[in-house]
């Protein structure tokens, strides 16, 4: 622990926390075209490689339609089958034209096995027709933030002009997880439809990595393998984006180890110990100082790639009397510009004012003492 600043006049101080004994992250070697890992701790971008440049992202396209759609229709609607959903092709959950087909078994179709009948049917229930749907999906991206996003279709089949980047996958599937149903069916590996159909995620990191809440995988030939995908572990978030790995295998190492990374970046740190005696204060009159501590512990997630700085503001000298548990002044502890905690700073003991013939004697040895002092 290094200290840089002294208890003055000011009353203020400063401190670096060290991270002695943990191990710096490594970012890993990744293969994707595009990629980002990013943290909800401070959104910090931890690691990234071509994240704002716009290519195809296949069937994350989903997490906006299931969204847009959302909005729109109740999971408990009951919708028609339309025959441009029928046709669409590739992953599909076999919807027939005129089929009635609940809005919830579409938000499962369209994010579990990410069936291109799906996303397609439940654009035209919301939308009335495709385009009028897309232009709301893309009117959302602009709402969101997804400055280089523009939707093309529902489902994410190439198509010119259907791009993201993977800083805007990030983000969109941030959104998307503020949603309880979608949060819901992006984590499950498999899922029961209401005729009973089983249908199995496209993710294979479901029930592979600690905390994996869920994510949302796309692939087409034009886009590479891609996935976004959000991890959680104590209080650390981690969203991380692959657009364009060369194999499905490789898109799963790429990610896997981007949330590993992010998470192993962050540990659970006691940002304030009231074991710790933060500076001890004088009170005059010859007694001893007073020990100003924190009342009770803080544990935040930390970044183990950057120190903490504390603040300590603090009067330069405590008035009498002064009582246990008093307040004394102030403990702010940053990371860069964001606060981590902030605490009261207390006194850890009492020290009464004394009495007259005790701070007579006080004055008397002050002055005995300067006139020491003050011979030849």
């Amino acid at each position: 622990m290094k200290r840089w600043g002294l208890l003055a006049v000011a009353a203020v101080a400063a401190v670096a926390l060290g991270l002695s004994g943990t191990a710096r992250a490594t970012a890993p070697v990744v293969q994707a075209r595009a990629y980002v890992v990013q943290s909800n701790v401070d959104g910090k971008t931890l690691a990234a490689r071509g994240a704002e440049t716009p290519r195809a992202m296949a069937s994350i396209t989903k997490l906006m339609t299931v969204l847009v759609a959302l909005r729109r229709l109740s999971l408990d609607d009951e919708v028609v089958v339309p025959a441009v959903a029928a046709r669409v092709g590739e992953s599909s959950i076999g919807l027939r034209t005129g089929q009635r087909v609940s809005v919830r078994d579409l938000v499962i179709g369209a994010l579990v096995p990410s069936a291109n009948d799906a996303a397609t049917t439940l654009a035209v229930a919301a939308g009335g027709t495709l385009p009028r749907f897309v232009a709301s999906m893309n009117r959302t991206a602009r709402e969101l933030g997804l400055a280089h996003t523009h939707y093309a279709n529902p489902h994410g089949l190439d198509a010119p002009g259907h791009v993201s980047t993977a800083f805007d996958s990030a983000r969109l599937l941030r959104a998307a997880l503020r949603v309880p149903i979608i949060e819901q069916y992006v984590g499950e590996s498999r899922a029961t439809l209401s005729d009973g159909r089983v249908v199995v995620s496209t993710d294979n990191l479901l029930g592979t990595i600690p905390g994996l809440v869920g994510g949302k995988t796309g692939h087409t030939a034009h886009a590479g393998w891609s996935q976004v995908a959000f991890a959680r572990s104590d209080g650390v978030g981690i969203t991380a984006a692959v657009l364009g790995s060369p194999s499905e295998a490789q898109r799963d190492a790429d990610l896997a180890a981007l949330l590993r990374y992010g998470l192993r970046s962050y540990r659970m740190s006691k940002v304030v110990d009231p074991a710790r005696t933060y500076a001890t204060i004088p009170v005059g009159w010859g007694r001893p100082p007073v020990r100003a501590v924190a009342p009770r512990a803080i544990v935040r997630p930390a970044s183990a790639q950057r120190p903490l700085v504390e603040r300590v503001v603090l009067p330069a000298v405590a008035t009498l009397p002064v009582a246990a548990g008093q307040r004394l002044g102030t403990l702010v502890v940053t990371d860069g510009s964001r606060v981590v905690a902030r605490s009261p700073l207390v006194a850890a003991g009492s020290q009464s004012t004394p009495g007259g013939p005790a701070k007579a004697w006080w004055v008397a040895r002050r002055t005995v003492h300067h006139l020491v002092e003050a011979l030849p």
